[in-house]
């Protein structure tokens, strides 16, 4: 079992969701802004400039009839709300994670494969991350457990076999782990974001002792 670890700074700020009302850390809410041309426009890395539109990362929100009277009232204008949208933030998140792997990768911050994974969390620097397939067999789920037990480490599942590969260039990832920093952080606060789209947990957390 896992142990929590500190957000980054960003995730601890709190935002009101449009929709609910709700005051909700950031990585539970995706920002957007009104476009030049009254679309409503993602801003996954929450960059863009203009006023902040959060709403909660919740397809069921995304996708409600109401959703565009949440976005025009809150942005005090008449806006246009794409019907895909819950599908398009999808697939920005995803792109930002795979991108940030990728630059993992190249930077070697990254371990990819069972058995370097678990020579990684032997180190004096063990990775922050462990990056589980979500298709992932459930026994080299519990052998990583079992190796990071006594680690303060996250565990996310929620990018696919087939994602994975396509960040890192290989086919049948199914196992990777990063060293903390930056990247890191956004990994985990996209990928809270990407599991409360696709309705599945996005990280094990707890922490043991021996």
């Amino acid at each position: 079992m896992l142990t929590a670890v500190p957000e980054h700074e960003s995730a601890l700020r709190e935002r009101r969701c449009i929709a609910t009302g709700a005051i909700l850390p950031e990585e539970k809410l995706v920002r957007f802004v009104v476009g030049p041309d009254g679309d409503i426009v993602p801003d996954i890395d929450a960059k863009l400039p203009g006023r902040g539109l959060w709403l909660s990362a919740d397809r069921h929100l995304m996708t409600r009839p109401a959703l565009k009277n949440d976005f025009a009232k809150a942005a005090r204008a008449k806006v246009s709300v794409a019907p895909d949208l819950a599908a398009h933030v999808e697939h920005l998140i995803v792109a930002r994670m795979l991108s940030d792997l990728g630059l993992a990768r190249r930077a070697g911050l990254l371990s990819v494969g069972f058995d370097n994974v678990v020579r990684a969390l032997g180190t004096r620097n063990p990775p922050s991350v462990l990056i589980e397939a979500a298709d992932a067999a459930a026994d080299g789920k519990r052998k990583l457990e079992a190796a990071a037990r006594g680690l303060k480490i996250e565990t996310i599942g929620t990018l696919k076999r087939a994602e994975l590969g396509l960040a890192l260039g290989r086919e049948n990832v199914v196992h990777a782990a990063l060293r903390p920093g930056a990247l890191a952080d956004r990994l985990k606060l996209n990928s809270a974001r990407l599991a409360a789209l696709r309705a599945q947990p996005c990280s094990t957390e707890n922490e043991s002792t021996e």
